[in-house]
């Protein structure tokens, strides 16, 4: 990656801080894409200040790593600061039914303590590979419910201003699969309210949950659904990708999965430009026969948007 003036002297200010040209791809699930000009993790609100600071200055953009399964990261990289708060926000603190997380704190960490804690509401985010961050910033869900059903408020973090605050949740704009969080925004701790239960009675409904989870939806390399669904509860994305006929489709060393249409997979080899023109491929395909226009749930990082992307060598198999 080119290093330019500004990114040189914002890395210089941060020090220590700060890594350059840092590979991203292994911090997805994917696992696939370029480096960032930039790479931070701070180990408190005063360095995230700091960070913050040096961003203004040089007027740089921001990408927020969490556990990355919901990231595309493009062959050439992130010409900006890339942060990660897994050094930090990590606490998960527990009184009564008000349970209060960092945003690196995992899903299935946070469904699995506040089971065994005697809580309820929780259970359906064990089969959910991502953060609390991210899961308040995307309104993460599953299996009937999702984080906007328990959460109380957010401690939003903003890099233009440089400061944070508790935002109550109907100020998030919570909606499905997504939030009014920008990208200069970084969710720090999240705040729930979930309901006393029964341990025995969660740890089976997350034992349910895991057990169909393994048995209908791929392991390997992939960032979960790629699609949302068109209409919640009536219509699925991986109804229309079937419809279609795109089980299997390939292109490159990408292939939507054999076992979940609306999953695709980063095989041996794989770029991120081969997901990016299989992701393409699909959704034209499914406008073209269905009339659906499909949106997608991956965050796609350091692509052009008119960037001409080659398909013609989509092939089934």
């Amino acid at each position: 990656m080119n290093v330019d003036t500004n990114v040189r002297q914002a890395a210089g200010d941060l020090g220590h801080l700060c890594r350059t040209d840092e590979p991203l791809g292994p911090m997805t699930t994917y696992k696939v894409g370029g480096r960032a000009a930039i790479f931070v993790s701070p180990r408190s609100l005063a360095d995230l200040t700091d960070v913050a600071e040096v961003v203004r200055r040089y007027d740089l953009p921001v990408l927020v790593i969490g556990r990355g399964s919901n990231l595309l990261i493009a062959d050439g990289g992130f010409a900006g600061v890339a942060i990660s708060l897994s050094e930090w926000a990590d606490g998960i603190d527990i009184d009564g039914i008000v349970v209060r997380a960092g945003s690196a704190v995992a899903l299935p960490v946070l469904a699995r303590r506040t089971a065994a804690a005697g809580l309820t509401g929780f259970e359906w985010a064990v089969g959910v590979p991502g953060s609390i961050g991210g899961a308040v910033r995307m309104n993460a869900g599953g299996h009937g419910s999702d984080i906007a059903s328990c959460l109380l408020r957010a401690e939003v973090f903003d890099i233009r201003e440089g400061g944070s605050q508790w935002r109550p949740t109907p100020s998030l704009g919570l909606r499905f699969r997504g939030s009014n969080i920008g990208d200069d925004e970084i969710v720090l701790t999240a705040e729930l309210e979930l309901a006393t239960g029964d341990v025995d009675r969660s740890e089976q409904e997350i034992a349910e949950i895991v057990r169909w989870r393994r048995e209908n939806q791929p392991g390997g390399q992939n960032a979960g659904s790629v699609f949302v669904n068109p209409i919640p509860g009536e219509l699925s994305a991986g109804e229309l990708i079937d419809r279609v006929g795109l089980r299997g489709t390939r292109v490159g060393g990408a292939h939507v999965s054999d076992k979940h249409a609306n999953f695709i997979q980063a095989g041996d080899g794989a770029t991120a430009a081969d997901v990016k023109a299989l992701i393409d491929c699909v959704r034209d395909r499914v406008a073209a026969e269905t009339g659906f226009e499909l949106r997608s749930e991956v965050r796609l990082v350091g692509f052009v948007d008119n960037e001409a992307v080659q398909v013609d060598g989509a092939s089934r198999g």
